[in-house]
């Protein structure tokens, strides 16, 4: 069945800017993630339901996927496991759902990122540009700098700074970093993270990891770039 031309809008920008599919029931909120992302330069089509959004999907190529948890008929999470499965295309899941245990939903069916209703318009952006940037460069880090928000680090000199100010880092804090941005975008096991005697034990790998958030995150508690990779251990996301 043809959607009505109501639910469809890719807006007129290059064609090699990141076409992204937004769905959502609530049409305020469509327009609104339109108007963010048509801000931070990508084409966007609409969709207000799972079904919507599997009958554009047959004929159009997207580069990410904004998904809605709570949806009438078929739920985002039916959908994203059903894409996962099919294709490789990056999800990001919203939803006004904030318990532990409806993030832990999301992130089991394979999706990319979850991120929590209300939010921020840059920590969106930020978000997708990382999940793309993922896809572009690979899991190796390119250079020997690699980029977090204002914080630099140099994997070669161990070193890190915010806004040109060095930021001092343990020993134990270093070796981490440098073996995360060695991977990056590749989820790293506790396990392996403390196999090199510098680190310690797999407990004291998620005190040093808080410290480290503590130093590049600018909310520890919500971090963006050294995120927990559930049920893997730790990934690093760069900028």
């Amino acid at each position: 069945m043809k959607a009505p031309a109501a639910q469809v809008r890719v807006e007129q920008l290059p064609d090699n800017a990141p076409h992204i599919l937004v769905v959502d029931d609530d049409q305020k909120i469509r327009d609104l993630l339109a108007r963010f992302l048509l801000g931070g330069g990508y084409r966007v089509t609409q969709a207000a339901d799972a079904a919507t959004a599997r009958s554009y999907m047959r004929g159009l190529a997207f580069d990410l996927v904004l998904l809605d948890v709570m949806m009438p008929g078929e739920s985002g999470l039916s959908l994203a496991r059903d894409l996962k499965a099919a294709r490789p295309v990056p999800i990001m899941m919203l939803t006004a759902l904030a318990n532990p245990e409806d993030r832990i939903a999301g992130l089991e069916t394979g999706v990319d990122d979850y991120l929590t209703k209300p939010f921020e318009p840059r920590e969106l952006l930020l978000r997708i540009k990382i999940i793309l940037r993922r896809g572009q460069h690979g899991t190796q880090a390119q250079n020997d700098e690699v980029r977090m928000g204002p914080c630099v680090f140099s994997i070669t000199r161990g070193e890190l700074k915010r806004d040109e100010e060095t930021i001092k880092l343990t020993e134990r804090e270093r070796d981490l970093l440098r073996l995360l941005a060695n991977r990056i975008g590749v989820p790293v096991a506790r396990h392996e993270l403390s196999s090199d005697d510098s680190t310690g034990s797999e407990r004291a790998i998620d005190v040093v990891v808080n410290r480290l958030r503590r130093k590049i995150e600018d909310d520890p508690s919500n971090p963006v770039y050294l995120q927990t990779a559930r049920g893997k251990g730790y990934v690093l996301y760069t900028d």
